[in-house]
């Protein structure tokens, strides 16, 4: 248990590294120092690196080299396709089930939400965005869902934290308000609907810079 905690650690830390960009595409990692910088031994950070890998935000070559990834809009548009199903397929499952703590938590995030996106704060912003969702999310009780989104989301945050537009995080604090709405009533229908048209969104994340 302790093992797995000392990767999971290591694993998010050097994560929300990469996706803020304080680990910066094409940059050179080491395990030593990120051991160091981390307090943590070398295995959890060579798992965690592992990982990364597998999900595309660091890349390898024994040997060699381990170095954070370019960004790719590409990547990032086929991630957002991927995550907006799986949030979709949350609001379908847990619509109309959801209890007033759940409705409350999500409008409490939106108003975190909207609160970061005045004064630009992006970190806080995309945390409450994700702690809006999540609650449909944990709500579906789908662990094969939620390893999905967690896998992905990443992918999409890193370009999305490059192309933060005020106006467009405004509108998404009606969009969310719509879909608490459709929540409140039960309308699972329409809170799919929303959903899609809320991630869908992300899916034209680069299109004006090439891939």
């Amino acid at each position: 248990m302790h093992r797995r905690l000392l990767r999971e650690t290591a694993y998010e830390a050097i994560r929300d590294a990469v996706v803020r960009g304080e680990l910066a595409p094409g940059a050179a990692v080491n395990s030593a120092e990120l051991a160091d910088r981390l307090g943590l031994s070398r295995a959890p950070v060579r798992d965690a690196l592992s990982r990364l890998a597998d999900e595309g935000l660091v890349e390898t070559k024994p040997q060699s080299y381990t170095r954070v990834t370019q960004v790719a809009p590409h990547e990032a548009r086929d991630a957002a396709a991927v995550v907006r199903a799986m949030h979709e397929l949350a609001a379908a499952a847990t619509v109309g089930s959801l209890s007033p703590g759940d409705l409350a938590d999500m409008r409490a995030a939106n108003q975190r939400f909207e609160a970061a996106t005045r004064t630009g704060d992006i970190d806080a912003a995309l945390a409450a965005d994700d702690e809006l969702h999540g609650v449909l999310v944990r709500a579906s009780g789908n662990r094969a869902l939620a390893a999905t989104i967690e896998r992905y989301t990443p992918l999409i945050r890193r370009l999305e934290r490059r192309q933060f537009a005020q106006h467009h995080a405004r509108r998404s604090v009606e969009r969310h308000d719509d879909l608490i709405a459709a929540c409140a009533a039960g309308d699972a229908a329409t809170a799919t609907e929303l959903t899609g048209l809320i991630w869908r969104s992300l899916e034209h994340l680069g299109d004006d810079h090439g891939d």
